[in-house]
């Protein structure tokens, strides 16, 4: 029998499995050998119809689940909230059955609210992968991201992961967290006291407020934008300020005297969280990142339709 994951649906990384995560990983990198093929499809999700439904802003994310989806050989509607009957009020579930009645068998869905894939999940008959919802969970880049640190270190188990940056709003930093905790690596977050959540360490995590003291621990920072559009209070003076107190340059990681991966989900504010001196420079796996993306975002459809398709 195949192996398969434990979840029918990707909502977030809580509630998943360490064995769940090196299935997709597994799968993973099958899928990267064919993404560097002269030809790079396959057609493993043939018979499937996948609808993307973004009510945010989106490029990174929705560029790469379409190009998964499109190496998969799904059949693919691509859904802007912005210029749909959302606007006219209609609710989530009837846009969603609406486009269910088309036969669709899977949902990837980005929304502002907290839960709504999850919700979605208890009330359509379709498969969710949750491509983002509020400042709660985004799943597939948490999966891209701990793949990445397997791929460059041969291992997350045990390998001292920094998440610097706007712990509070990021639904990356979630995510991100709960991977790391599964696989065995060792997590601690660094940022203004104003953006580090009070109930962080219930989480299984350090806090350390110092950035060169947090970089002097690391094997890995994964440097996180400062999130203004969910900001409605000022959680720090300015951004120059945030960049000489938080930002990572050349001359810090020169400093602290060691070799550090890093890594950033983007899109990038340079000169403010990361200069563009570390962002382009050999110690960055920025675009190896979105290169994962991809695969491990055809690892995941490919394994939820395993579950779908009829024996």
């Amino acid at each position: 029998m195949t192996k398969q994951l434990s979840v029918p649906h990707l909502l977030g990384i809580k509630g998943m499995t360490q064995e769940d995560l090196e299935l997709i990983f597994e799968t993973a990198d099958q899928f990267k050998e064919v993404i560097n093929r002269p030809i790079k499809k396959v057609p493993s999700l043939r018979d499937i119809t996948i609808v993307n439904l973004f009510f945010e802003n989106s490029t990174r994310t929705k560029l790469s689940f379409e190009l998964a989806e499109k190496r998969l050989s799904a059949d693919i509607i691509n859904f802007a909230a912005s210029s749909s009957s959302v606007q006219k009020g209609e609710t989530l579930i009837d846009t969603v059955n609406n486009i269910l009645a088309m036969k669709v068998d899977m949902v990837v869905m980005r929304h502002p609210d907290v839960g709504a894939a999850k919700f979605l999940s208890r009330h359509v008959n379709a498969t969710i992968v949750n491509a983002g919802d509020g400042t709660h969970e985004h799943p597939t880049q948490a999966i891209l991201d701990a793949y990445s640190i397997r791929e460059k270190l041969g291992k997350v188990k045990d390998v001292k992961v920094l998440i610097v940056g706007d712990i509070l709003h990021s639904r990356v930093a979630l995510s991100n967290i709960y991977a790391l905790n599964l696989l065995g690596a060792k997590v601690k977050v660094c940022g203004p006291p104003s953006l580090i959540p009070k109930n962080i360490k219930s989480l299984g995590v350090g806090v350390e407020y110092n950035l060169e003291k947090a970089l002097q621990w690391a094997d890995v920072a994964n440097i996180l934008r400062v999130q203004n559009e969910r900001m409605d209070v000022k959680y720090f003076p300015s951004g120059r300020e945030y960049a000489q107190l938080y930002g990572v340059n050349m001359h810090l990681l020169d400093k602290i005297g060691k070799e550090i991966v890093i890594m950033h989900p983007g899109p990038i504010n340079r000169g403010v969280e990361i200069t563009s001196e570390v962002a382009d420079s050999k110690k960055a796996i920025i675009l190896d990142q979105v290169e994962n993306g991809v695969a491990t975002r055809m690892a995941v459809l490919y394994l939820l339709a395993e579950q779908i398709k009829p024996n």
